[in-house]
């Protein structure tokens, strides 16, 4: 431990610790914009400039280690005057659009030039100006409004390990952009949203969809159903300052149907439908020679990032349909079918914490006839800014029920929300249908958790099976890497592009706090806890779709609407 003393308070710190972290013990908040917690600091953007004793010059105190006997000033005239400095330079090159901006009110810039009372236009000169990507079915990217802070660049290289994004030209010219500034659409972008989730500003942010679903919803002639993933409960009341971990499923029912929705239904119906599958297929591989191991299908960034980068191993990947896209398929089918509506009609919207969703419900695969299974995409922050054009008052909304059929689920589906979920779902069934018992332990620890790679071996009827759970795209490599070289000892891997799973999704609401993303978790596996049946295999209306209409898992029927295909991108980029 050292000793040193920071705006005249005498802090204790351990050795190696920045002056940063140890104001932070003494609740003193230092701004800052390029850090960005567990990553080795920077020091770019310079916000975070402190006055240290004996120093000539301001010293970044996100990159300057604590040591004995340091005195350290964070709010003198000086340090002042070069942070307001830095914020007056940063405003006056961003387009001055605060009102139309989708991050208006949630801006680190809007709240520095508040923070230091930037009130006038000082420096006045030459300002950027990029085109919009608008390329992408998921994402948008606005180089004007970018203000080099470099998170987005960590998140993509250090974090997701993807890349697909750098610094190109130097001084007044450094833009971020994809490799020869071409589009996200032909980049190695995954789609996933991580970027935006580290973002200060707008420079990355969703494709909205809210005109089209408002359109939609005001169109007498369609039939609009919502379905809702379950990450989104346990984080959209963050968003109208409820406690973190509030479980708010009743009132975003509530509130759905207010929007105009003629039914809402649970995607979890449709996750314990997925458990059906892919145990089922997972079952169907070990005992009859198919491609082992089988990863799961329901992340549409992993299968996107599979295609691009590992096509080789596109026959270990599960051909279930992700959940939102089995449920789609249902109404547009077996629903459709049993309440006589055209499906034709029939509009569904996923309120999903992902952006990867909107591509993955773009893919022309995924289609019953020449009918998308999903016809738009909601992420939980664009539900956010629908509640408040209605002028819905989501903290005085009353609870309501899912509607059913297809909104009974078990507590088996609502863990697909964090990692390990599915694998410990699917589990569940998996041990029934070999065995014919329970499991009198549901609970499968060694698969949750925030580490990169979880690994567990589970004796099922005499036979031991491997699995792995990848928690973030940028800890699959060497997994993948020993399944295409025919070494990897697993049965069964779980891939979430998104470190946390869906939790923690790029459509999610924006903050910069890891603690949050686990008393989301906790929601979750509250839900779980809690739930009547806990097995996809209790679900009483999964039982009945297949008695009416599919037969039995992985039947013919069941192909034909439940599953899909994959392709090699490399090979369609190079043609």
């Amino acid at each position: 431990m050292v000793q040193l003393t920071i705006n005249g308070i005498k802090v204790n710190a351990e050795e190696g610790m920045t002056i940063l972290d140890a104001a932070k013990s003494v609740g003193i908040t230092i701004p800052t914009l390029c850090h960005m917690k567990n990553l080795f600091p920077s020091g770019a953007c310079r916000i975070c400039s402190v006055e240290v004793e004996g120093f000539k010059g301001l010293t970044p105190a996100c990159a300057y280690p604590v040591s004995d006997g340091l005195v350290v000033e964070t709010d003198s005239p000086r340090v002042r005057k070069a942070r307001k400095t830095i914020v007056e330079l940063l405003v006056e090159n961003h387009p001055q659009d605060c009102l139309i901006c989708v991050r208006n009110k949630n801006c680190e810039l809007q709240d520095l030039s508040e923070r230091y009372g930037v009130r006038e236009h000082r420096y006045v000169g030459e300002t950027k100006s990029h085109a919009i990507d608008i390329s992408s079915a998921s994402m948008e990217r606005d180089p004007a409004k970018c203000i080099l802070c470099g998170r987005c660049v960590r998140a993509c290289h250090e974090v997701q390990k993807i890349g697909a994004i750098d610094f190109t030209k130097r001084g007044f010219a450094s833009i971020v952009t994809t490799p020869y500034n071409k589009g996200l659409n032909v980049s190695d972008c995954i789609l996933c949203g991580q970027c935006i989730l580290v973002c200060p500003t707008a420079a990355l942010r969703e494709k909205s969809s809210v005109k089209e679903v408002a359109s939609a919803l005001y169109d007498r002639k369609k039939y609009c159903i919502a379905q809702v993933a379950p990450a989104v409960r346990a984080s959209i009341g963050e968003e109208y300052n409820m406690p973190l971990g509030t479980d708010v499923t009743g009132l975003l029912v509530t509130g759905l149907r207010r929007l105009g929705f003629k039914k809402v239904f649970d995607t979890n119906f449709a996750a314990d439908l997925t458990i059906m599958e892919e145990a089922s297929e997972l079952i169907n591989r070990i005992q009859n020679g198919g491609s082992l191991p089988m990863f799961t299908s329901c992340c549409p960034g992993w299968v996107k990032y599979a295609e691009m980068n590992n096509p080789e191993i596109l026959d270990h990947i599960s051909t279930c349909k992700s959940p939102h896209e089995m449920e789609g398929a249902v109404l547009k089918t077996y629903y459709a079918k049993k309440m006589g509506i055209d499906p034709k009609d029939i509009f569904v919207v996923s309120i999903m914490p992902c952006t990867v969703k909107k591509y993955e419900s773009a893919r022309p695969e995924l289609k019953e006839e020449v009918l998308p299974d999903v016809d738009a995409v909601l992420t939980t922050r664009e539900l956010v800014r629908f509640f408040k054009i209605a002028g819905i008052d989501f903290n005085d909304l009353p609870e309501s029920e899912f509607d059913n059929p297809l909104g009974e689920s078990t507590g088996a589906a609502a863990i697909f929300g964090t990692s390990g979920g599915v694998m410990e779902a699917a589990l569940r069934t998996a041990y029934w249908k070999l065995t014919g018992k329970e499991l009198d332990k549901l609970e499968f620890e060694e698969i949750r958790g925030m580490e990169g790679v979880k690994e567990a071996t589970v004796n099922i009827n005499g036979m031991d099976i491997n699995i792995a759970v990848v928690n973030g795209i940028g800890n699959v490599k060497q997994i993948v890497e020993e399944v295409a070289a025919g070494k990897s000892k697993h049965h069964f891997i779980e891939v979430m592009a998104c470190p946390g799973g869906c939790i923690n999704g790029g459509g999610q609401p924006i903050h910069q706090k890891p603690e949050k993303v686990m008393k989301r978790v906790k929601v979750l596996y509250q839900i779980d806890e809690n739930a009547k049946h806990r097995r996809s295999h209790e679900n009483e209306s999964v039982k009945t779709l297949y008695r009416e209409f599919f037969g039995e898992p992985n039947s013919h029927k069941a192909h034909e609407i439940l599953h899909t295909e994959y392709f090699d991108k490399k090979k369609i980029l190079r043609n």
